[in-house]
């Protein structure tokens, strides 16, 4: 079985599977990984195990994870099931790497935009002859929310809400519409960019933000909680053969 370890901002992901099949997923803090990674190692028997943004973790904290596992730490030097035309591949997040990847596993032979939202909202872009060519970074929503209220002297921080109208007749409705509104139209417009040069795209949105932009779109999508996740298990696929 293949152990997927996927360090974030502020929580840790880890999850098992079996070939393709995930078999758990748990979200867990910093704090925890410890614990919940003697377990997993407990519980399932782990024969490859991949990581990701491993900056914030120490041989310690792996504990024996090396020793009993044959471990994969992802980076630009990783071999990937594609052709990476990204100018600087040494500043290419391991997350978009990961998510282009599960893009040519699951959508081959087809043009692919992943759209990743989170705290930023990235958009990556390869081919249907699995050419990866980049895309482009832009602010996910609550780091907008958080920009109006930091940069700033009298805009107040807002949890995120769905507009009930374009039109806000409060400061708060109208950052929630400006934010909202403006992280909804953007990516509408960007998917409507990238169809004037690939008329067959096949769109992906996942991240934290998935499931509440995902019927707030007009254009056509595939939601998908679990994309970087998969898309690590294939790396590791692909560097064990």
């Amino acid at each position: 079985m293949n152990l997927i370890i996927d360090v974030g901002n502020s929580f840790v992901k880890l999850a098992v599977f079996q070939k393709n099949r995930l078999k758990s997923k748990d979200v867990v803090t910093y704090d925890a990984f410890e614990k919940k990674l003697q377990n997993i190692l407990e519980k399932y028997s782990i024969d490859k195990a991949i990581m990701s943004s491993v900056g914030n973790f120490t041989k310690e904290q792996l504990g024996n994870l090396e020793q009993t596992t044959s471990l994969h730490i992802l980076s630009h030097k990783s071999q990937l099931p594609f052709k990476n035309l990204y100018k600087t591949p040494k500043t290419l997040g391991v997350d978009r790497i990961a998510l282009v990847s599960a893009a040519v596993k699951k959508y081959h032979s087809k043009d692919v935009l992943v759209i990743d939202a989170g705290t930023c909202i990235t958009y990556d872009f390869v081919s249907a002859n699995k050419t990866y060519y980049g895309g482009s970074i832009s602010p996910g929503i609550r780091l907008r929310y958080k920009t109006l209220n930091t940069l700033t002297a009298r805009l107040p921080l807002l949890d995120t809400k769905s507009p009930k109208n374009i039109v806000g007749a409060s400061t708060d409705e109208a950052i929630h519409s400006g934010v909202v509104y403006g992280v909804i139209n953007e990516i509408d417009g960007v998917i409507n960019t990238y169809c004037e040069n690939s008329p067959d795209l096949t769109v992906i949105l996942t991240g934290g933000d998935a499931k509440f932009l995902s019927t707030k779109l007009k254009s056509t999508i595939f939601a998908i909680s679990n994309f970087l996740l998969e898309g690590l298990n294939y790396i590791l696929q692909h560097n064990s053969h």
